[in-house]
């Protein structure tokens, strides 16, 4: 399995709309804080959003709701991870990524058997209060040994001018939150992303 270089992050289906369609080719919605309703209905808005232009689309978090809605890919913390059914997840025929951010987090993930490894945050991050220091690259170059084949993203403070060092460490893809959606323009800010993977994408992901 391969994952494009360019992974954004964003907690809505407005924010899918808007940017899916400049060229963005894999999406995680994650959502938060938001009643079941609301959660189904943006789901099935990004779903189609993302059907229409090429986009794999990762669901955080809710993966029962993913199940019920035919969704491909879910994404799950560790606490999630604890109380998931993996079984169903599996059954269902959904790909599923896991967030790391130390030895034992690592460890769980591996033998839950995902389909892809994150690990983060690389450098200082806004997006959230976290016990663990920034990991850097010499981490990351770590769980490239560690993870083997399975494809490794990077997140957290992130931005275009670290894709460089990020790659050369061994990440498969970086994701992105506030380094877009705070920015004064977005949609610039998203084409500056594609534009400095984009090398990197048709080298992993060439054209049919």
């Amino acid at each position: 399995m391969s994952l494009d270089p360019f992974y954004l992050i964003v907690d809505s289906a407005d924010w899918i709309e808007r940017l899916v369609p400049l060229g963005v080719r894999l999406v995680q919605l994650r959502i938060k804080d938001r009643n079941e309703a609301e959660i189904r209905a943006d789901i099935r808005r990004a779903k189609a959003i993302c059907a229409a232009n090429a986009c794999q689309l990762v669901i955080n978090d809710y993966w029962r709701i993913a199940v019920e809605e035919g969704c491909e890919f879910v994404h799950l913390g560790q606490e999630d991870l604890a109380d998931a059914d993996l079984p169903a997840i599996r059954a269902a025929g959904l790909k599923l990524g896991l967030s790391t951010h130390d030895e034992a987090e690592l460890q769980v993930a591996l033998a839950a058997r995902p389909d892809y490894i994150a690990l983060g945050p690389i450098y200082p991050t806004i997006l959230k209060q976290m016990p663990w220091a920034p990991q850097g690259l010499p981490r990351l170059a770590d769980w490239r040994q560690r993870v083997g084949p399975l494809p490794l993203v990077a997140i957290g403070g992130l931005n275009p001018e670290r894709l460089d060092g990020v790659f050369q460490a061994g990440a498969d893809s970086a994701a992105v939150v506030t380094d877009i959606t705070l920015s004064a323009d977005p949609e610039q800010r998203t084409r500056q992303w594609l534009g400095r993977t984009e090398a990197r994408r048709r080298l992993l992901i060439p054209e049919a």
